[in-house]
């Protein structure tokens, strides 16, 4: 069997679901709960990453720091990772991320921007960190691209380097091309982190682990934004039975994922009727909160707000944007 290696984002990730209002007992609790299981790297933090924590995306309820230190102390034999995006966080965020013990580190840029990773790569790697860059809103780039942005921040230092389905818009032919593209690139591990908004994130995931992805990412009962991530306790027996070897308990995980469904979320995301919009127009899930909001207020339809930011390719980060959509689609409806 070929060896897959689990990375479980739930408490940051997930965060995005619930406002990012996560508190210390639900992040300790969960933590055991997956060190139990024996899966590799548990990633923790505000859903945008470190230093993110913000009126503009959503305050957390616990600061980074002490989202750290709770999950480090949790952690028996997982990893701990975390997740920044340059913008939100900076240099010093990743050096107090690593002083708190932080094994894995994410770099999260634009799918075609990898040189913004290059500085922070650069601090990892002195730092003696396990540095990762993960290609944000995949879908807008070509294979080609997408491989050349890989090769790239390998030459940054990243330790291994992947694609995130940022939106849900895959199926799994664009992942196979993808990670298959990066794979012949590269000579480090392969990353996939899939989202659910097309029902396809299971399917997704495992055609990119045939692909040669190394690195598959899951969250427990799929907690994340807008449709949710890959369903981590189906992902696992499902790469199983496809032959690909993760070491996780079965029995553990599904405990694990009982705890999630049980304190860290109100219910279970599903793949609604606003998630399937996100996911056809391509835009990232993590706007679902604020597009509703906005669009309630102003008396216009989200899902014409989802795809108006498809049309004009929306990405993580451009928050702002739903504002100056909403009100010119209120504009538009007050004119007729």
């Amino acid at each position: 069997m070929s060896a897959v290696v689990i990375h479980d984002p739930t408490l940051r990730d997930g965060q995005h679901a619930v406002r990012h209002q996560l508190g210390v007992a639900a992040l300790r609790g969960y933590a055991q709960a997956a060190d139990a299981a024996g899966i590799p790297v548990v990633e923790v933090g505000h859903g945008n990453g470190l230093g993110a924590s913000s009126l503009q995306v959503g305050r957390a309820a616990v600061s980074d720091d002490l989202m750290l230190s709770t999950v480090r102390e949790a952690l028996r034999h997982s990893r701990m990772g975390v997740f920044m995006l340059p913008g939100w966080g900076t240099g010093e965020d990743l050096r107090k991320a690593v002083a708190h013990g932080a094994d894995v580190v994410r770099i999260g840029v634009h799918c075609t921007e990898s040189s913004l990773a290059e500085r922070h790569l650069g601090l990892l790697r002195e730092a003696g960190a396990e540095a990762h860059c993960v290609l944000m809103m995949s879908h807008m780039a070509s294979p080609a691209q997408l491989a050349e942005h890989a090769a790239l921040a390998v030459g940054y230092g990243a330790r291994a380097v992947g694609i995130m389905d940022s939106a849900g818009h895959f199926l799994p032919r664009d992942v196979t091309e993808r990670v298959g593209a990066i794979a012949a690139a590269v000579d480090v591990p392969v990353i996939f982190h899939g989202h659910n908004n097309l029902g396809m994130a299971v399917a997704n995931s495992v055609a990119a682990a045939e692909a040669g992805a190394g690195i598959i990412d899951g969250c427990a009962r799929g907690f994340g934004a807008g449709a949710g991530n890959t369903q981590l306790e189906v992902l696992v027996p499902v790469l199983e039975r496809s032959g690909f070897e993760t070491g996780i308990d079965l029995y553990a995980l599904l405990d694990a994922a009982e705890f999630a469904e049980r304190e860290l979320m109100p219910a279970p995301p599903v793949t609604g009727s606003l998630g399937i919009v996100s996911g056809l127009a391509g835009v990232f899930s993590g706007f679902k909160h604020q597009v509703l909001d906005l669009s309630a207020r102003a008396g216009v339809d989200p899902r014409d707000v989802f795809f108006e930011l498809g049309r004009r390719q929306a990405i993580a980060g451009q928050e702002d944007l739903i504002v100056d959509v909403v009100a010119e689609l209120n504009a538009r409806k007050a004119a007729v």
